[in-house]
């Protein structure tokens, strides 16, 4: 036989797709702990959204593609008028709530924001509720919605724990594009082979580059990647249900799969198996619109805000401790030339909050960044890697985030070095930061309904039980403006 000719023989699917798609089929989440904390990421991922409204570039993209389309019993997106098709509905959901890197965030070998899945997951919840009501059946309830978003941060988060997709130059909506397709198709009335088709399709997508994350090319792109990647999923499992097959070695076929095209030959690790861990130790960003690399030190910097008040002449440098994957992903010098550079500076963040002891979204707009202080204080930073930090960033039972900052002045003196290795929104730090988490949200809610509406919405999200059964369609319906 000619050594040139392939075996045309279709295999089995890839374990890894097989072990997603069975997780989300049969598995039941009982977990208080993971449902509690999926209610706040809830409120808290919305909350984003309607901030995020205020500002005319995120505004920009929202609505129908055709103008003036609307689509009967539709999906909504909150803090609109918009009724939509379910896959641009999930690119609109997905925009607003990422818009300013405000919500929750994972941090392992790979980086992102689960929380990101919700574009896909609401869209899809509101879409299928309000088609099961027009035809006289029940509709899914919140806990419906909770439990798929326990699951995609399970799906997301575990690839992450262990497999570096930034490495070999890969963006993190990758992830986000899987863990949607794999509970939405669910959502939709898939069956557990129907999710192993599409999260091939979702696969064999490949990913996007990194490119407009970094220095010189960062930009506003990475403000709706994610949104891009949960309506692809629903897209995809869309496809898949209406008879469209899989690729079953869409990972592991030679030559041609993603492991040997885009992740170096490589199969991905894991560290554990799905259950419910992700969202249990999920990551909130509470009081600072900061990447989450820079939380701490913003944090640090905010505390020392009174000492340097009125010295920043006297300053003569600012010594800023942390750790690899901040230096890899968010230090840097040089012209600084929008709000998405800005917000993925940890030297402009850090600045920020030493002049003013607080950082909001507004600061990285172009009027707050003309203030010279700021790249004064740039320019006296020194950005040291403490090994410690690094280490106990991946260990399982720390999770740590850490930096610490410190000002030496001309004259000799100094302030005492300010370390922060976890920040308010850790696992560690719930008791503290849960109070300051529903605050924000609430001031989120007053940004785009009235009084009345925000406080009606507020007592319900904080109600687990009642919020658990309320119907996906009526959640949807109060934020309707």
């Amino acid at each position: 036989m000619s050594g040139n000719v392939e075996t045309n023989v279709r295999p089995d699917p890839d374990q890894e797709l097989v072990d997603i798609a069975a997780y989300v089929a049969n598995q039941a989440i009982d977990s208080t702990e993971a449902l509690d904390t999926a209610r706040n990421c809830l409120i808290d991922t919305l909350g984003c959204g309607f901030l995020a409204q205020r500002f005319p570039e995120c505004a920009k993209h929202l609505g129908p593609i055709v103008p003036g389309t609307v689509v009967p019993n539709g999906a909504r997106v909150p803090g609109t008028q918009f009724e939509l098709d379910p896959v641009k509905a999930a690119w609109d959901i997905g925009c607003i709530i990422r818009w300013l890197d405000f919500n929750d965030t994972w941090l392992a070998a790979e980086w992102g924001h689960p929380s990101d899945n919700l574009g896909g997951i609401l869209a899809v919840a509101d879409y299928v509720s309000r088609q099961a009501v027009a035809q006289g059946k029940a509709p899914l309830v919140m806990r419906d919605v909770l439990t798929a978003m326990i699951k995609a941060h399970e799906i997301q988060g575990c690839l992450a724990l262990e497999n570096s997709f930034n490495r070999v130059g890969l963006d993190h909506v990758l992830l986000v594009r899987v863990a949607s397709t794999a509970v939405v198709t669910k959502l939709l009335g898939g069956t557990e082979s129907q999710i192993v088709d599409a999260l091939s399709h979702a696969w064999v997508d490949g990913s996007s580059l990194r490119t407009y994350r970094h220095a010189p090319n960062a930009g506003p792109r990475k403000s709706w990647a994610a949104g891009d990647a949960t309506s692809r999923a629903v897209r995809l499992a869309m496809l898949v249900l209406k008879g469209e097959i899989g690729y079953p070695s869409a990972l592991s076929a030679p030559t041609w799969g993603f492991y040997d095209v885009s992740f170096g030959g490589n199969s991905f690790d894991f560290q554990r198996a799905y259950g419910s861990y992700v969202m249990e130790n999920i990551l909130f960003k509470i009081s600072f619109p900061a990447e989450f690399h820079a939380q701490t030190a913003v944090e640090a910097a905010v505390r020392l805000h009174p000492e340097i008040d009125g010295r920043i002449d006297d300053i003569e440098k600012i010594v800023l401790t942390t750790h690899e994957s901040a230096i890899r992903i968010i230090s840097k010098t040089g012209a600084l030339n929008n709000p998405a550079d800005r917000d993925h500076c940890l030297q402009y963040m850090t600045a920020v909050g030493l002049l003013k002891g607080d950082l909001t979204a507004d600061d990285y707009e172009d009027d707050a960044a003309a203030n010279p202080r700021i790249d004064q204080l740039r320019e006296l930073m020194v950005v040291e890697e403490d090994e410690r930090y690094s280490r106990e960033y991946h260990e399982p039972d720390k999770r740590s985030i850490a930096n610490a900052v410190q000002v030496f002045f001309k004259d000799g003196s100094s302030t005492d070095k300010i370390d922060v290795e976890y920040p308010i929104g850790h696992r560690r730090r719930r008791e503290e930061g849960i109070p300051v988490l529903e605050r924000k949200f609430r001031a989120n809610l007053g940004v785009r309904f009235p009084a009345a509406r925000s406080e009606a919405i507020f007592e319900l999200c904080l109600d687990q039980a009642r919020l658990e059964e309320t119907p996906v369609n009526e959640f949807m319906d109060l934020f309707v403006i």
